[in-house]
């Protein structure tokens, strides 16, 4: 089939962090900071990522901040055509370093956040963090730059949207998404503890509605739904392998940043094989691209060419079979897992991640 260039590279510099979120995606084995890559390895991927056509990269983790030679490798992508945003929990970002990344051309910050209470946000975060995160925010509009605030919603804070809503406009967020939670590494662990009701998701969909309306032309917000209560799966980033490429901490090179999920599937890695090479010919980005890997009902199914299957990785986490049809898909004939999910009682107890 015919490949195009990626659009964006999600550039995972580091799997550290200082929050302890029960809602990570980072795989369940983080990368240590012994084999991360060097600089030179990582200025050597943005200069690959560009030559391939990328546009846009974003710096994330982990905690992006926790990387000395942040400034280094945002300088070198800025130089290189490349819009760079940082994907940031905040923690750590002074005036200063904020200062100096924006003099290398850092031209957005994207921020999480947890709850709309300091109480609250604390708790999930695992740290004090919310009130670091309003300084964080200001510093960023201070700075002129655009600010994305990114909340993963579930059981234990969607309660507080309104309130999240209104920290966000407090915030002066250009961009607000509110995500509910992909289960994926960490957040596996805790998926009956996050997994949020109907009745929530039910109060939900007018209160963003509202916000949307209201707020059009001042806040861009996009609400991410709750696929497993849904009755077809989202599509997979516009399709497995076409528009994005993610680099982990380790030189490894994923279709998607949940991809090492998939154990079966062989995965290459940057210190090895050229960046070009990966995208265009590597087994791991031509597995799920296009739809003649599909099987019943996907390939004949008429919205194969809207949500591609559904996604590859919970696929596999459900099933074992990354080939088959997202099971959250209403015409999936192993539907019956994730109604065996739903009907559980939820828990409240939750495994923060150390």
């Amino acid at each position: 089939m015919d490949v195009s260039p990626p659009l964006g590279l999600l550039a995972e510099l580091t799997h550290r962090c200082p929050l302890h979120c029960p809602y990570c995606s980072n795989p369940v084995e983080l990368t240590t900071r012994d084999v991360e890559l060097s600089t030179e390895e990582w200025l050597s991927v943005l200069s690959q990522a560009r030559e391939l056509g990328v546009l846009q990269v974003h710096m994330s983790g982990g905690e992006p901040l926790l990387r000395p030679d942040l400034p280094a490798l945002v300088s070198h992508a800025h130089e290189l055509g490349c819009y760079v945003n940082l994907v940031t929990s905040g923690l750590g970002l002074t005036a200063a370093r904020l200062d100096d990344l924006v003099s290398r051309g850092l031209a957005h910050v994207q921020l999480s956040a947890q709850g709309a209470t300091r109480e609250r946000a604390d708790l999930l975060a695992g740290a004090k963090a919310h009130d670091r995160k309003l300084v964080a925010a200001a510093l960023v509009k201070e700075a002129g730059l655009p600010l994305s605030l990114n909340v993963v919603l579930h059981r234990q804070n969607h309660d507080q949207l309104p309130g999240i809503i209104e920290l966000a406009e407090r915030m002066g967020a250009d961009r607000l998404e509110l995500a509910n939670t992909q289960y994926y590494g960490w957040a596996l662990r805790n998926r009956d503890a996050l997994m949020p009701t109907a009745a929530q998701l039910a109060a939900a969909e007018p209160v963003v509605r509202a916000a949307v309306s209201r707020l059009r032309g001042t806040m861009e917000i996009v609400y991410v739904v709750a696929d497993y209560h849904e009755p077809y799966p989202k599509p997979c980033m516009y399709g497995w392998g076409a528009r994005q490429l993610t680099v982990a901490p380790d030189g490894t090179v994923l279709p998607c940043p949940a991809a090492s999920a998939i154990s079966t599937l062989a995965l290459s890695s940057v210190r090895d094989t050229p960046l070009s090479e990966i995208w265009y010919e590597s087994p791991s980005f031509n597995a799920y691209r296009g739809e003649e890997w599909m099987a019943e009902p996907c390939r004949t199914c008429d919205r194969r060419g809207l949500d591609f299957g559904g996604c590859r990785c919970q696929a596999f986490l459900l099933t074992g079979d990354a080939a088959a049809t997202d099971p959250v898909c209403s015409r999936s004939p192993q539907r019956a897992l994730v109604d065996l999910v739903l009907s559980r009682p939820g828990v409240s107890d939750l495994v923060m991640r150390r």
